[in-house]
This record gives C-alpha cells, sequence and structure tokens, in this order.
C-alpha cells in the first residue's frame, strides 16, 4: 500500500512501498469518482502485487464494486491514476452465462480482446483451452451442457472458468458467492483457493462477509469514506480454522471498523457454514 493512507494500521519497514510497487499487478492512487452530486470514492489508493489475494470489505453503497469495476476498464469516469499490469478477468455475482451458447462456448468468450483476437491460447486453440478451464473446476463432462441446466453452484463454476481461460494477471471477485447456499460456498472457497494457488494471480475479492475475507485472504481492506481506511494482514496459514483465536481478533477488528457492534454482530456460525458477519447496513442502497 503507498504511505500515508488514513487510518491504516501497524508500521511498515521504510522502503516496503518501493517493493510493493515492483510487484504490483495493479496500482490505484487517487482515484475518485462521483455520481451526480455524491462522491462514491475520494482519492483512494491501493496496490495489489502479483500473487497476492487481498479482500475488499465495506458498508452497502460505500463503493467497493465501483472501485472494482475501475480497474476491469467497465468504468472509464473515473479521476486519478490506475494502472493494471496484464490481463484482467473478473467473475461477478451473477454468472452471467449467455443463455444461447453452450458451456464451452460460455468459456471460450472470455478469451476475446477488444481487437478481436484471442489470449490465453498456448497449444490447441480455444476449444482446448476452454476444456482445460472445465477440467480445472471439475466441469470436464459439461462443456456441452446448455447453461440453464446448470445448477448454482455449477454457473459460478462456469464463470470462474471463463474468467481463469485468460490466465490473467488480475482476478476480479465481486460478491460471487453471495448467492450460493452454504454448502456450495464451502465447497466454491476451497476451489478458488486452489485455482488461485495454482495460477498465482492478484486477486480482489469485493465481499459483505468478514468471516469469508478472513479465510481466503492474505490482506482485509476496508473502504469507508471514499478511502480505503483500514488495513489488516491475516498471516496464519490455509486451511484457516474459522475459529481460531487470531481470527476471532481481527474480526472483532474488522467489525468495530465497519461500525457493528457486538450486540449487532450474529452469533458465530458452525466452523465448517461460512456466512458470517456482514457489512451491511439496514436501509443502505446497496
Amino acid at each position: 500500500m503507498a504511505q500515508g493512507f488514513p487510518g491504516l494500521t501497524g508500521e511498515r519497514a521504510a522502503g516496503a512501498d518501493d517493493r510493493a510497487e515492483s510487484r504490483a499487478v495493479a496500482r490505484v492512487r487517487g482515484l475518485t469518482r462521483r455520481f451526480g452530486e455524491r462522491t462514491v470514492l475520494d482519492g483512494a489508493d491501493l496496490t495489489i502485487e502479483r500473487g497476492e489475494f487481498v479482500a475488499l470489505l465495506g458498508r452497502s453503497g460505500s463503493g467497493k464494486s465501483t472501485l472494482l469495476r475501475a480497474l476491469a476498464g467497465l468504468d472509464r469516469e473515473t479521476g486519478g491514476d490506475l494502472a493494471v499490469d496484464g490481463t484482467v478477468a473478473v467473475a461477478f455475482q451473477e454468472p452471467r452465462l449467455v443463455p444461447w451458447k453452450k458451456v464451452r462456448a460460455n468459456v471460450a468468450l472470455g478469451l476475446r480482446t477488444s481487437g478481436g483476437g484471442a489470449s490465453g491460447t498456448s497449444g490447441g486453440g480455444p476449444r482446448a483451452a476452454a476444456d482445460k478451464a472445465l477440467a480445472e473446476v471439475g466441469l470436464a463432462e459439461r462443456g456441452d451442457a446448455w447453461p440453464l441446466t446448470l445448477s448454482g453452484g455449477e454457473a459460478q463454476r462456469a464463470s470462474l472458468a471463463r474468467a481463469l481461460v485468460r490466465e490473467p494477471g488480475l482476478l476480479l471477485l465481486d460478491e460471487p458467492f453471495s448467492a450460493l447456499d452454504a454448502l456450495t460456498r464451502i465447497t466454491m472457497h476451497r476451489l478458488v483457493l486452489d485455482l488461485w494457488e495454482r495460477h498465482r494471480p492478484g486477486v480482489l475479492l469485493v465481499t459483505h462477509d468478514v468471516d469469508e475475507a478472513l479465510l481466503l485472504a492474505d490482506r482485509v481492506l476496508v473502504l469507508d469514506g471514499g478511502r480505503i481506511a483500514h488495513e489488516t494482514r491475516v498471516r496464519l496459514p490455509r486451511p484457516r480454522p474459522r475459529d481460531h483465536p487470531d481470527l476471532s481478533g481481527l474480526r472483532a477488528t474488522l467489525l468495530a471498523r465497519l461500525g457493528v457492534t457486538p450486540e449487532d454482530a450474529p452469533q458465530d456460525a458452525p466452523q465448517d457454514v461460512p456466512g458470517g458477519p456482514r457489512a451491511d447496513v439496514p436501509g443502505e442502497t446497496p
């Protein structure tokens, strides 16, 4: 992260920021975004290193998805400096599969570039690349299926395959697990970690789920007031037990930063069931 972030916890050694810059796959400085008279991002700074898994928390309407869309190149109405080194891929909350194309063809859509060519096709062409990506997410036998025949978990796996087929340097995940049932989310968490460890892209996961962020990420950020207001590093090895005492302390700190009091927080979920405390604020626009 850049020096001078307001509210960041912990001290960083001299030169740490320069080293992070040299390894950065994404760099944002002074990013602003306004919608009419409302300022959503107000000078946000962010660095994501290659191979780093970062989670972004914030109240509903805080600008998390706005920041992700800017990194994805989907919002050109921002101010400030933004640079991404390499290919970017996105998996959204909704799988967004094209219903009139079979699953393999949907995954192959991820290979298309703005210039009409293809990327990530080293060896075998788009079909082989799509089949390889489907096999990695456990859908090797579903390439000829229609999207409407997939379960929610299978559709989200296909969406991940479409993102990973591009061999991205930066993978953006916009609440991709929030619509899934609890058991499917557990499976998807394990799958995403396995894929991340295999391919090592930089990852930015936008989520409302504090426990999800702590279980998956190297670094958890809180977006507040249009800026990154807090950073927590999670130094525990994976897989991480939900009831680890170190996570309990980090969880309490993050909830406090999100304005959630102990009385507001739900009771701890069982260790193997995802869907812990969320950073939603009732009545606030998503």
